[in-house]
């Protein structure tokens, strides 16, 4: 290593290691975070560029007139990406969740904790709400997972599953 290139060195690591004393360690890795999102951006867009470039070059060069492109049939949407009603299941399933959230939040917070009346019921309150999402969730992925196994076994029978017909 050449002398003028070791000073070089030299001057930036004494500056490294006093912008570590004067900012920190996180500051530290908050800055070598930035400057890797900003290089991997750069890169990103670099290859995505020499990417778009080759695929163009090579559409040219291969591009004919007496080429006809054939019309793909087209597939029949799954259960998954058709727009359907809930149905009952779920709306009653999250009912009965915010009640037993409700209930069990009120209960845990009375017997437990000394707050107010109204820091009870407040608490009930949002323990309900809180009941009520987590069953929607569970409800809603469990009616999910249903949906794409019987539609799956029906697919690999070679039939179709029953369709709801939407309201």
């Amino acid at each position: 290593m050449r002398l003028r290139t070791f000073s070089w060195l030299a001057v930036m690591i004494a500056i490294g290691l006093a912008a570590l004393e004067w900012i920190g360690l996180a500051g530290w890795l908050a800055a070598v975070v930035l400057l890797a999102s900003v290089g991997m951006h750069v890169a990103g867009n670099s290859i995505g560029t020499r990417l778009r470039q080759s695929t163009d070059d090579r559409l040219k060069a291969g591009s004919r007139e007496d080429q006809q492109v054939q019309p793909l049939p087209r597939a029949m949407p799954s259960i998954l990406e058709r727009r359907l009603r809930l149905g009952k299941l779920i709306p009653i399933s999250a009912g009965i969740g915010g009640v037993c959230g409700g209930i069990s939040g009120t209960l845990a917070l009375a017997m437990f904790t000394t707050s107010s009346t109204a820091g009870t019921l407040l608490g009930g309150a949002s323990s309900a709400v809180i009941g009520a999402i987590a069953s929607f969730l569970l409800t809603s992925f469990i009616d999910t997972i249903r949906s794409s196994v019987r539609e799956a076994i029906a697919a690999e029978r070679g039939g179709l599953p029953e369709q709801p017909h939407p309201q």
